[in-house]
């Protein structure tokens, strides 16, 4: 995350060579815009600001769905509504924390970013757009990630009961195939809201 902040830093603070002089908007001539130097620093900041907001979403779902999963649990001893109701009701906390979290955030970002652009507006949306990004490259290493460490778990637990205990593939036996669901369950949960945070509140 450090080092792709410092990448973007480079390549928007190079547009200009470094600039700290303010120059004419490439919008409008007669409007004196921002320096490239400072577009880039806060471009930088609401990269950093997406990709934690995106982290802390994905940890809030994974936090949530604990607690879901274990009140829906209790509940389908009652009946398939109840649990019903339980699950939904817990993905619809999910859903607006989510939408809440990332509008939240967007919204102090743009409103401090706006006390030193003031009516600089073009260079405000510059600024603001790497909080998309930030929020999408955590999503997508999130993603990646947690399927990798997905698959490893399934091809350990495969491997380790096939050739060691002659146990079937996904046997409940193998105390490494519940590990290995647990994987599936929470890197499933993890990507998948961030990605609801990068489409809501990113986009």
């Amino acid at each position: 995350m450090v080092a792709f902040a410092i990448l973007i830093f480079v390549f928007l603070g190079s547009v200009e060579g470094f600039s700290t002089k303010s120059q004419p908007c490439t919008y409008d001539q007669s409007k004196i815009c921002k320096p490239a130097l400072a577009t880039a620093a806060f471009s930088t900041i609401s990269f950093l600001l997406g990709a934690v907001t995106s982290v802390v979403s994905g940890f809030l779902g994974m936090k949530i769905a604990t607690y879901a999963n274990a009140r829906t649990t209790l509940e389908a001893r009652k009946g398939v509504g109840k649990a019903f109701i339980t699950a939904f009701r817990s993905g619809a906390v999910m859903g607006f924390l989510l939408a809440a979290n990332g509008l939240l955030v967007l919204y102090i970002a743009i409103n401090l970013f706006k006390i030193y652009y003031g009516d600089d507006w073009g260079g405000l949306f510059e600024a603001i757009t790497g909080y998309g990004l930030g929020g999408s490259s955590m999503a997508l290493f999130g993603r990646v990630g947690g399927g990798i460490y997905t698959k490893a778990a399934d091809v350990g637990a495969d491997l380790v009961g096939k050739v060691e205990r002659n146990i079937p593939e996904d046997d409940p036996r193998n105390p490494a195939v519940s590990n290995m669901y647990l994987q599936i369950c929470y890197s499933s949960i993890n990507s998948k809201y961030e990605f609801w945070f990068l489409i809501l509140g990113c986009k």
